[in-house]
């Protein structure tokens, strides 16, 4: 994959760059949800909401083969600490690892050198780590771990195609968590008509926003009751929030088109039209209007769309089919 000058970057590097941002998000995403629903799951629904976290993770059938139910230990464990869940945050801090290796040359000796020891940590855990007591610090130095390889990824990283690569990956994988999560989560969390308003109704909804990392930026914009359909409107539409998929969809478009543009790389251009279709169709719905026409069937349509979008991607910068794609491995179906 080539420029117009000698800034020439290979297609497995940016093959590599793609998916090393998203591991590192999809880490994050689930350290959110996991530490939210641990903190909001002891009542009536917490069961379901255990089991709603596999579902998000189209792990169903992985997980019920080794665990009798989904309570809250074998789902921590299993998204945790288990190496051979290939959905867990270890397994995907481990395959960020395995990118940056291979991405040395590239990237800074400060991203190199924090991702090593983030995985070397989570490697160490134990079933010791995972208890109760000690889930919301763990949750918690997870998180930080993140976000602190975004900083340092932000401070560090050379402006060149592989910072546009990394930025693709991190939108595109933000957008498709959030789809996820939403649809998950709505129809779980649709109270009986007696619930609507009340404490316990209310709760769950805001601990949706959190579980997105939304709840103070919501909270700005509605200070009246919080609806189910306001949240789906924010976080599907709000162009402001960063994870919602409208900003994000934008963001994906307009890196595309600067990567194209400043490296004279004339390709994707089946996903500069796939992102075009998901603006236009973000930019001119109501949330009423989603919602009446079916939310379910509107997400899966953005999902779908999302993941043409990485297979166009796949074949016209990192020179494989989908079919070889790391996505095929590990990421949810």
């Amino acid at each position: 994959m080539k420029g117009s000058s000698s800034d020439v970057l290979l297609a497995r590097f940016a093959d590599c760059i793609f998916w090393l941002a998203r591991y590192v998000e999809r880490a994050e995403n689930l350290a959110r949800i996991l530490d939210v629903n641990e903190t909001f799951s002891r009542d009536t629904r917490g069961g379901q909401n255990w089991r709603s976290i596999v579902q998000l993770n189209s792990d169903e059938e992985r997980f019920f083969a080794t665990h009798p139910a989904a309570t809250a230990q074998s789902v921590v464990k299993f998204y945790v600490i288990d190496s051979a869940n290939p959905t867990s945050i270890v397994s995907a801090i481990r395959y960020a690892r395995e990118n940056a290796r291979t991405l040395r040359p590239l990237i800074s000796t400060e991203m190199w050198v924090q991702l090593n020891v983030f995985y070397n940590r989570l490697a160490a855990l134990g079933e010791d780590d995972v208890t109760p007591g000690r889930l919301a610090a763990l949750f918690g130095s997870i998180k930080e771990a993140c976000q602190t390889h975004t900083g340092i990824t932000e401070g560090t990283f050379f402006r060149d195609q592989g910072w546009y690569f990394y930025q693709l990956g991190r939108y595109i994988e933000r957008a498709d968590q959030t789809t996820r999560l939403l649809d998950i989560k709505y129809h779980l969390l649709l109270p009986s008509p007696s619930d609507v308003g009340s404490p316990t109704d209310v709760s769950q909804w805001n601990a949706l926003l959190r579980s997105a990392a939304g709840y103070h930026a919501y909270r700005r914009l509605h200070t009246a009751r919080t609806t189910p359909a306001r949240v789906a409107g924010f976080l599907l539409l709000n162009q402001a929030f960063p994870r919602s998929v409208h900003h994000c969809v934008r963001e994906v478009s307009r890196l595309l088109s600067e990567v194209k543009s400043r490296y004279a790389l004339h390709h994707a251009n089946d996903a500069a039209e796939e992102l075009d279709r998901l603006r236009a169709v973000l930019g001119t719905l109501d949330i009423s209007t989603i919602l009446s026409d079916g939310l379910h069937e509107f997400l899966d349509l953005m999902q779908q769309q999302l993941n043409a979008v990485t297979r166009d991607l796949s074949i016209a910068f990192f020179g494989y089919s989908p079919e070889a794609s790391q996505a095929q491995t590990v990421t949810p179906q």
